[in-house]
């Protein structure tokens, strides 16, 4: 059987190719609309029995679909004149040709090759942009091991004169880095109000929350204070805010929708800082336009503060501080400084999502390890990282070296 594919700017017309070509006895196997026209599928010396039996293996869904038997040309001819081409005889072999185990092993081979190919083209652009500039892609190498999304470390590379010094570009990087960096300007212990903290599980809400709540408690007294959680869906999460209430002296109270939420702050309007511990969800849970809906809902009052963990990837702090968009944000806070092993991640959402730093967590004592956020305090922890981390990525490097060596003696 010999397939052929024609293209027309009517269907008659490619019927008519196909009467031309193949003789008034080629079967029409599919055709659809495309820009432009219509694509028809002919074949010539059809045998039907190899068409019922890829039917046979098809996936269930194409064997669902209304079965029309394959026209020859002369038929599609007829009924070309009377219907649209999205009613010609697809149903029976319309993703026969898409399914079939060759095809579907040429078009993964296919962007194999496109990957690869990708890959050699950027590593030339990179190697001569090396050989032009090498100054200029030593920092972006270095930008890149920091951790730094490849868009900020482009335009912190900036122009770099010809006659410049590593150590002096570097430090003149990461003082521009310092000067992106935002920063939350009001601070909570000082300001006080209605604060509530929203993130991913396990970030270390509650925790947070027992930091500030003491540290407010140590400059202002236990009477000034109030604890509220909004979580009802974890186990133990309301007794964990109750324990560090007790032993803060500070009461703490339940709300479970935007009603009870309300009602609460109503009753604490007279304290000066009222903390809400939300639920952890993930960005990607389908309740959190309710956690959103209950913010809304508890009053205009209330600031929300973006939880992210430093040790989290960076492409998944992005999607969660987009995800959090829903609800309007006062800054950010990042936790578990003293368990990551790079800071770039975030440094750069927090850049790219226009997130104000509030504080930073490094530990888990209350109320010792917190601090409010300092932009250079957070570059120079970041590069300090990075020097800890050097001999790791030079090793590393090494063996992605060797590899590519041995990949290329295999060709």
């Amino acid at each position: 059987m010999k397939i052929k594919r024609y293209f027309a700017p009517e269907l008659r017309q490619a019927i008519r190719q196909v009467r031309e070509e193949q003789g008034p006895e080629a079967v029409i196997l599919s055709n659809r609309r495309v820009s432009g026209g219509v694509e028809i599928i002919a074949a010539v010396d059809y045998d039907e029995t190899l068409l019922d039996q890829a039917i046979a293996v098809a996936p269930a869904e194409s064997r669902r679909e209304p079965s029309r038997e394959p026209q020859t040309a002369e038929e599609a001819d007829v009924a070309g004149s009377s219907g649209p081409a999205a009613s010609s005889p697809a149903g029976r072999g319309a993703n026969i040709w898409s399914q079939e185990p060759t095809l579907v092993e040429m078009q993964r081979e296919l962007r194999f090759l496109r990957d690869l190919l990708e890959d050699q083209l950027s590593s030339l652009a990179w190697g001569e942009m090396a050989r032009r500039q090498p100054l200029r892609a030593r920092l972006l190498k270095r930008l890149g091991d920091l951790g730094l999304d490849p868009e900020l470390a482009q335009d912190l590379a900036g122009k770099i004169g010809p006659n410049e010094d590593f150590p002096r570009v570097w430090r003149s990087a990461l003082e521009c880095l310092c000067r992106r960096v935002p920063v939350a300007d009001d601070d909570i212990l000082t300001q006080g109000g209605v604060v509530a903290l929203v993130g991913p599980t396990g970030v270390g809400k509650t925790t947070m929350v027992a930091k500030l709540a003491a540290r407010f408690v140590l400059r202002h007294g236990r009477r000034h204070v109030a604890l509220v959680t909004t979580d009802s869906y974890r186990i133990g999460a309301q007794e964990q805010l109750h324990a560090y209430g007790r032993i803060l002296g500070a009461p703490v109270y339940a709300a479970g929708d935007e009603n009870e939420l309300r009602a609460v702050l109503h009753e604490l309007q007279d304290r000066r800082l009222v903390l809400v511990d939300t639920a952890g969800m993930s960005q990607r849970d389908l309740r959190l336009s309710e956690q959103f809906t209950t913010l809304h809902g508890g009053g205009p009052r209330i600031q929300t503060y973006l939880v992210l963990s430093a040790t989290t990837q960076r492409a998944v702090l992005d999607e969660v501080a987009q995800a959090f968009r829903g609800v309007a944000l006062a800054g950010g806070i990042l936790t578990k400084l003293d368990e990551t092993a790079s800071l770039g991640g975030a440094l750069s959402v927090a850049v790219r999502r226009h997130l104000p730093l509030a504080y930073i967590g490094d530990g888990q004592r209350v109320p010792e390890d917190i601090q409010p956020a300092r932009a250079s305090v957070l570059v120079a922890r970041a590069a300090g990282l990075l020097d800890v981390a050097a001999p790791r990525i030079a090793a590393a490097g090494a063996r992605q070296a060797r590899g590519g060596v041995a990949a290329h003696a295999h060709v």
